[in-house]
């Protein structure tokens, strides 16, 4: 079992990774490396290129799938010639990060190539970047904004250029690769799916193609947008529901009641930021509840607050996460498969005040 240590190693390699919806092949070869090196773990990828990782032999009880998308908005090459290139943009980022933004991009060797961003129209997402130097990239490469990551002493981790939502991949690997020694989480897996930067579509072709264990009990894996009643720091959050949809009541219950008792600082909120694949789940039919970790810079936006009220300087930013978050989550992930095979219910308590109360009445 890895240590604290080597769980932020994987989350250094996995953040810095290159993805983009649709693109998810460089973060899905980091993985399929991970799980060969392992060999009690079974990786099967369905038609529309989602992963799903378990472990090897008999399973006790319904499956504990935890679920994290390895894409994060970014540009792809629609075209290019000489040092022009043409791009689109997938995913959501504010148009006032656009203008004359230094971006990079990797070609099929993973080189590197400097660009600027020349032309950028946020209706049709479509640009023209200009790069430093003549490249190899071809249509279908992808890019990102160049940014200038850090190391941290302050708690956060400062690497991310996509900790949206690799972190929360990270996290659901490290919990996977923890629950390989305990046969009573023998039946906790993890999908990765794709493309969910642009809708939820790999969660939803998961639905469609019947990637989803039987009778699984889902635990959908966000970084979602801090807010002030959602810090950094304050540990992992279970997540109640989000701007579409409220989430299992059973399993956020049972989740929330056994992190409690666990003494694991971690919130509970409803966050509101956006819509996250547990809403697909649940809308066909399967249970699901909600866990992230609060995202300073989201989509690499930094001073969002001021810019969205039209006084800070639009600058792309990377990722930011608390590691006490981080790693709070990977032991909230480990706690998932006994809390929901716990009973809950609070009929019998609320019964017994009933009984004891209700002279008052009278």
């Amino acid at each position: 079992m890895a240590n604290r240590s080597t769980e932020r190693s994987w989350l250094e390699q996995l953040t810095m990774t290159p993805t983009a919806p649709g693109r998810e092949d460089r973060v899905m070869a980091w993985v399929e490396g991970w799980v060969e090196r392992r060999s009690d773990l079974i990786l099967r990828r369905d038609k529309a290129g989602n992963t799903l990782i378990r472990i090897r032999g008999r399973r006790r009880g319904d499956p504990v799938i935890a679920v994290a998308h390895t894409d994060h908005p970014g540009f792809v090459v629609t075209g290019a010639e000489g040092r022009q290139l043409k791009v689109e943009f997938r995913g959501g980022v504010r148009p006032e990060y656009f203008p004359d933004a230094r971006l990079e991009f990797f070609d099929g060797d993973d080189e590197r190539y400097k660009a600027t961003l020349v032309s950028y129209d946020p209706d049709e997402k479509k640009g023209e970047a200009q790069l430093d130097r003549m490249s190899q990239l071809e249509p279908g490469d992808i890019g990102r904004w160049m940014l200038r990551t850090r190391k941290g002493g302050d708690g956060l981790y400062h690497l991310g250029h996509a900790c949206d939502d690799l972190a929360g991949a990270t996290a659901s690997l490290a919990a996977l690769d923890r629950a390989r020694s305990d046969p009573a989480r023998s039946n906790f897996g993890v999908l990765l799916t794709r493309a969910e930067e642009v809708g939820m579509i790999g969660a939803i072709a998961a639905c469609e193609l019947g990637t989803i264990p039987a009778g699984a009990r889902i635990l959908s894996i966000e970084c979602s947008r801090s807010f002030p009643d959602s810090p950094l720091g304050a540990g992992p959050i279970v997540r109640v529901g989000d701007a579409i949809s409220v989430f299992d009541n059973e399993l956020t219950n049972k989740l929330a009641s056994a992190v409690a008792a666990d003494g694991l600082d971690h919130q509970r909120k409803l966050m509101t930021g956006g819509g996250c694949e547990a809403t697909a789940f649940t809308a066909y039919g399967h249970r699901a509840t909600g866990l992230c970790l609060a995202l300073g810079n989201y989509h690499n936006m930094g001073h969002l607050t001021e810019v969205e009220a039209g006084k800070g300087v639009a600058a792309p930013m990377p990722e930011t996460i608390s590691l006490d978050d981080f790693h709070g989550l990977v032991r909230l992930l480990g706690l998932s498969v006994a809390a929901f095979n716990h009973d809950w219910d609070v009929s019998e308590s609320l019964a017994a005040l009933y009984e004891r109360e209700k002279g008052i009445l009278a």
